[in-house]
């Protein structure tokens, strides 16, 4: 009979808690424990960022019984979720939380990287801010390293704020084996077989290459007759042919660099 009653007291003060992780759109969100919700140290600070914090808090831990109007029960219903959020972005970083979140990392809950050529990695949630009301939640692939949004518009209004800057880090920190090797495969437009553009390609490694023998020649002060050789009109015969023949060198070298490097 007292297990009974213990398990009956166990599910009431689970409720909202399964209630909250049931709903739909709120998949990325893991249950926290309620020894974590019930410890005041995990919870410091956040009485000022939260209305009606109290009343919040007792909704969240089942042990709110007071009777309030039908406005009054949304506006803490809405703090509630608030603050489970918040208090998500800080259980989410402990053995606990994390433990949690790498199990429905492996089970693909919160999707697959749409790259192709990342193979269908599985994601990780993210906020690109750990201030609330900044940015909505984005979705981390650890193997291209970039970060996108998510296709349902339920996971795309959730703040980032409730997962945090750090959390999809720690947890390739506790967990490096679920660490995918990184891709430096790029998809290349072909035509027929052969790259596309690889002409102006070309030309944008020789123009590196020849800005950064400009900055050589600044440095060692022979910045004068360099750029008095591309911007002269028309001046003295001597002088323009000197420094055209420089400029030419220096292109004919860099061309030929060109060549040599396409080749390879």
């Amino acid at each position: 009979m007292d297990d009974f009653a213990s398990d009956t007291d166990s599910d009431y003060t689970s409720y909202w808690r399964d209630w909250f992780i049931a709903a739909r759109g709120n998949e990325y969100f893991c249950e926290i424990d309620e020894d974590y919700l019930t410890d005041r140290f995990n919870l410091t600070g956040l009485n000022t960022e939260v209305q009606y914090y109290q009343y919040a808090l007792d909704l969240v831990t089942d042990v709110f019984d007071i009777e309030v109007d039908d406005d009054m029960r949304e506006q803490i219903e809405k703090s509630a979720r608030h603050l489970y959020g918040l208090v998500h972005a800080r259980y989410i970083v402990t053995t606990r939380g994390l433990a949690k979140m790498m199990e429905k990392y492996k089970q693909g809950v919160f999707g697959r990287c749409p790259r192709v050529i990342c193979s269908s990695q599985h994601l990780l949630p993210m906020g690109q801010h750990d201030t609330p009301s900044h940015s909505n939640v984005k979705l981390y692939c650890p193997k291209c390293e970039d970060i996108y949004n998510p296709k349902s518009s339920r996971h795309n209004s959730i703040d980032g704020a409730y997962f945090g800057t750090s959390f999809h880090n720690i947890l390739f920190q506790v967990y490096p084996a679920l660490l995918p090797p990184k891709t430096q495969r790029r998809y290349e437009p072909r035509l027929y077989g052969f790259r596309v553009h690889a002409s102006a390609a070309l030309m944008r490694w020789q123009e590196e290459r020849r800005e950064e023998m400009k900055e050589r020649l600044r440095v060692k002060g022979l910045e004068a007759g360099f750029e008095e050789g591309e911007e002269g009109e028309g001046g003295e015969e001597s002088e323009d042919d000197e420094v055209g023949d420089g400029q030419d060198g220096i292109d004919d070298m860099f061309e030929g660099g060109g060549a040599v490097a396409a080749a390879h």
